[in-house]
């Protein structure tokens, strides 16, 4: 968003020291001029915000059609950090030797107390976020992505704009045959944070969640999914007006048009179940 020249830097220094072959970074602008970058790092400025997804969507083009001018594609928070130098090479590694792996995701942790928060990592059982495993669905702003993915499921949803767009891909990726790691050898430092702290974050959260259900489940499921949430939601006892803007948004979610509808396969189903989360909850 080009309010974070300092931590853009050195998240930009952090991915320069990376060991083996140098890794070829685009800054993307989000609607904004972008800050004063090292030699050799190429900017796209975007007239305006497109978003969360829409943003990395032209990262991703800027590196061919569905990035197919490379393997993979990392995507970091501008306020993040890689205080490993082996990151890089651990990713090259991961995916040359697992044909069938897809997307990688980072364990993101407090720079300061190296705490990983729970949301953090993409599981249900998410106690011990040093214990690495397969998943369901990935962080947005610390991963790595087979380009081969994007050029056979597509892209991230644009119209999501903020919340569940990983999901959606990963649950497409996921249908396609693919993979997802959780690594947690392969860290993120990055401030703790609490994403409720906005406003629109309510919404887009309720919103998006019955959009991700509507393109991408069996029938069936849908009513069971979003029940499920609409459960956990009031059972977490939200305050007023965020949970009037939880019940905006979705409704929203059901008057708004969700995109074009592909429901998984109940094999993929199944296999989201056998991997530990079953996609009703």
């Amino acid at each position: 968003m080009g309010n974070r020249p300092a931590e853009l830097r050195a998240l930009l220094d952090s991915v320069a020291k990376q060991e083996g072959d140098p890794v070829e970074v685009v800054v993307v602008g989000n609607g904004s001029p972008v800050p004063d970058v090292p030699e050799g790092v190429r900017t796209v400025e975007l007239p305006e915000n497109l978003g969360i997804p829409g943003g990395r969507n032209v990262g991703i083009e800027a590196f061919g059609p569905s990035g197919s001018d490379v393997d993979i594609l990392l995507f970091l928070d501008d306020d993040g950090l890689l205080p490993l130098t082996d990151t890089a090479q651990l990713c090259r590694e991961a995916f040359a030797a697992d044909p069938q792996l897809g997307i990688v995701s980072f364990r993101i942790a407090d720079p300061d107390t190296g705490e990983t928060q729970r949301r953090h990592v993409p599981r249900l059982r998410a106690a011990d976020p040093m214990r690495s495993s397969r998943v369901t669905t990935f962080l947005g702003g610390a991963n790595a992505l087979r380009t081969r993915v994007v050029a056979e499921v597509g892209a991230l949803p644009e119209a999501f704009f903020y919340a569940h767009e990983e999901t959606d891909l990963a649950w497409r990726a996921l249908d396609a045959g693919w993979m997802i790691d959780y690594r947690a050898d392969m860290v993120l430092h990055h401030p703790t944070t609490a994403p409720s702290r906005h406003a629109v974050y309510h919404r887009m959260v309720a919103r998006n969640r019955v959009w991700l259900a509507r393109r991408n489940l069996p029938l069936p499921l849908v009513p069971v999914y979003l029940g499920v949430w609409l459960l956990l939601t009031l059972a977490r006892r939200p305050s007023g007006p965020a949970l009037k803007a939880w019940f905006g948004g979705f409704k929203e979610g059901w008057t708004a048009s969700c995109g074009p509808r592909r429901p998984m396969r109940w094999r993929t189903v199944w296999r989201l179940t056998r991997l530990g989360r079953p996609p009703v909850i």
